[in-house]
């Protein structure tokens, strides 16, 4: 579920005559069809030059002016606390955390304990490789030190994308872990947020959005007045919107980030067996998101889409992000049509889907066939909502086509490995040929001579002796 951020306007209600989606034929071959399909497919998900640009120029301001660079950015853009402050301490967040009504720490127990139970199977191991006889080689996974965690805010807040962060980088190991999430409109910090933070442990909560508040993480904040000081963390992690993925691509060189994170996406598979009442929710559930969502229908059945889009049609008026909603389908909405179920799920490969819910006469067997989507939502009792709350898998997931190569966010992306070597004489004795070789063709010979050093020492110590 990648989040976007900012201010949302005043809900208006769609046209009032029905809006279709768009069709694709799957099976067109012509050369605008070919090009819209490759548009699709290799969207991508890093933001326009102009989007870098700014960010570039924000980040620049909080590395030289730190507070008051991020302090100006808010009151330009938003998300700031109404009374100024940049920073909430623990000891708030603990209070927020003893406030929460039974019902709100309930449902974030669970979540948290899922979220915990998925993560702890992800920890990865040390290993220890003996190359050869007296060459051994440690692969060794360290927990990274220090860790900010962005989580999106302004028009509504998330507590999901809190935990999807904090648990997996407490599960690692991770020694401290400070929060960055914009205040709404009212420059006020949702109270289940904070109760989640302080739920958490959360070292403290930079109280900012986009680029300012990738800065203050990145750069820390060394002089934030009154304020207690935030030292740079070693990774950035979290979803975004345009903003924050411009500022963490820009910081990269600084600090290490999880993934470059585009509009949330949602994909159906569906064939003519599916409930079109239970297809029409899954389709529209990530496009709530943000007006930049596709939600994009795979089907076998031309009847199934024209039922989908009458379904939709039906359940909007009664969402409360309506505006939005109309917005990104209108847009982003397609339905594709596939002669077969091969065609289908080929396209599903090639676009590489955020989320992908699979609603098929056999969806476990469809669901194998699918190399390329960051989270995967099997058969009609498997909704996406499910999944970014409470399944305990992950919802910080590649978008823009990135799921042929990037994980969803798990506990690796908060540690790192370290390689430790040990070789005794005899090992070095194995090699010593082949080092001297290569190092003489890539003309290296102080690299050939650090091995040679060694065997010349043990042979003057020989002569000595005899």
């Amino acid at each position: 579920m990648t989040a976007a951020t900012g201010t949302e306007a005043t809900p208006i209600e769609p046209a009032g005559s029905p809006f279709r989606l768009r069709r694709l034929d799957l099976a067109a071959d012509g050369a605008a069809d070919r090009a819209e399909r490759a548009r699709l497919c290799r969207r991508g998900a890093v933001p326009d030059d102009s989007i870098r640009a700014a960010a570039r120029a924000i980040l620049a301001d909080v590395r030289t002016r730190g507070g008051a660079a991020v302090r100006d950015a808010s009151a330009r853009h938003g998300g700031g606390l109404a009374d100024g402050r940049l920073v909430i301490e623990r000891q708030e967040l603990i209070a927020a955390r003893d406030a929460l009504e039974p019902a709100d720490l309930r449902a974030l127990g669970q979540a948290i304990a899922n979220v915990t139970r998925f993560a702890e199977t992800q920890r990865p191991a040390t290993t220890r490789t003996e190359i050869l006889p007296g060459i051994e080689i440690e692969r060794r996974w360290l927990p990274l030190d220090r860790v900010g965690c962005y989580v999106p805010g302004g028009s509504a807040p998330y507590p999901s994308s809190l935990i999807m962060t904090v648990v997996p980088a407490r599960v690692a190991g991770v020694k401290s872990v400070v929060v960055a999430s914009p205040a709404d409109a009212d420059g006020r910090v949702h109270r289940v947020l904070l109760g989640a933070a302080g739920l958490l442990e959360v070292d403290a909560l930079v109280v900012a959005g986009g680029a300012q508040a990738i800065g203050g993480l990145a750069f820390g904040l060394p002089d934030a007045e009154a304020e207690p000081t935030l030292a740079p963390v070693d990774r950035i992690v979290g979803p975004g919107n345009a903003w924050v993925t411009a500022a963490k691509l820009e910081v990269a060189g600084f600090v290490g980030i999880d993934l470059p994170a585009g509009p949330s996406e949602g994909m159906v598979l569906a064939d003519e067996t599916a409930d079109p009442v239970l297809v029409a929710a899954d389709l529209v559930t990530q496009a709530e998101h943000g007006p930049d969502s596709p939600a994009i229908l795979v089907t076998t059945s031309a009847d199934l889409g024209d039922a989908v889009e009458r379904e939709i049609n039906a359940l909007l008026p009664r969402l409360e992000r309506r505006a939005i909603l109309a917005r990104a389908l209108e847009t982003h909405g397609r339905i594709a049509l596939a002669a077969d179920l091969g065609t289908a799920i080929a396209f599903v490969d090639a676009y590489a889907p955020e989320h992908l819910s699979i609603d098929v006469r056999d969806p476990d067997a469809a669901a194998a066939r699918i190399r390329h989507a960051g989270s995967i939502f099997v058969g009609p009792w498997a909704p996406e909502s499910a999944g970014d709350y409470a399944t305990g898998a992950n919802h910080v997931l590649p978008t823009g086509g990135l799921a042929r190569s990037t994980d969803p966010l798990g506990v690796e992306a908060f540690g790192r490995w370290t390689q430790i070597q040990r070789v005794t004489e005899g090992g070095l004795t194995a090699i010593r040929e082949t080092v001297g070789q290569l190092a003489s063709a890539e003309g290296l010979t102080a690299h050939r001579n650090a091995v040679e050093a060694r065997f010349r020492d043990r042979a003057a110590t020989a002569g000595g002796t005899e």
